[in-house]
């Protein structure tokens, strides 16, 4: 297993990501595809793990919102890789990547249904559940 990152929105990795993404976001959840692309895609860091067989499984992305702050999006697990770690694992890469940056915190908006994974992980919880494309989330955050 491996893990990839990239800026650059022309490469394989991020069209790996992007592929997860639709998979998960528009085709699973309903997501409008038009919101699942923002325009904070050549922003973003983008990370993709591949499994030993070199299949995309899980990616996330950070954003950065000022120079101690990152923003966790669009973390996502193909269906048939859940249960495997894969999501703690890839933010684990995430995490890493944000303090040898030198960040000290990073947020994310967690849909509910993923609360408690993020709170394993050390996140907290604060603020109203608020919706993001339909789906209720609540905000989190971590001190790195």
């Amino acid at each position: 297993m491996k893990i990839l990152i990239t800026k650059d929105t022309m490469s394989d990795i991020y069209l790996d990501a992007v592929r997860i993404r639709q998979k998960v976001f528009v085709q699973e959840q309903g997501v409008p595809a038009n919101l699942e692309i923002d325009e904070n895609e050549a922003y973003s860091v983008h990370f993709v793990l591949y499994t030993d067989d070199q299949k995309p499984a899980a990616t996330v992305r950070l954003l950065p919102l000022d120079d101690q702050t990152f923003k966790l999006q669009r973390m996502a697990v193909l269906k048939d890789y859940r249960g495997n770690n894969l999501g703690a694992e890839i933010i684990a890469e995430a995490e890493l990547f944000a303090k040898q940056q030198q960040f000290k915190k990073i947020e994310l908006g967690a849909q509910l249904t993923a609360e408690k994974f993020y709170q394993k992980l050390g996140y907290i919880a604060y603020g109203e559940v608020f919706q993001d494309a339909g789906i209720d989330h609540v905000h989190m955050k971590k001190e790195l």
